[in-house]
């Protein structure tokens, strides 16, 4: 549907964020969005030790069962 991107379109594209944000409040955002990423990556690790530490239910088929 659209093309691929060129250095041009690019770097239009880079000036208009500069100009509606400005060069301070990009690398504010920048910031911002790393912590994010980090802190939902640390989530997902603390999740999946989570499950980890959960003893899987017991298999009706493993256990003792009177003999007939």
């Amino acid at each position: 549907m659209f093309g691929r991107l060129g250095p041009m379109e690019l770097l239009i594209i880079f000036l208009i964020v500069i100009l509606l944000f400005g060069g301070k409040k990009i690398p504010e955002i920048a910031k911002g969005l790393g912590k994010g990423i980090r802190d939902f990556k640390s989530s997902m690790a603390g999740e999946e030790e989570a499950m980890a530490e959960v003893k899987p239910l017991a298999n009706p088929d493993t256990q003792d069962k009177p003999k007939t």
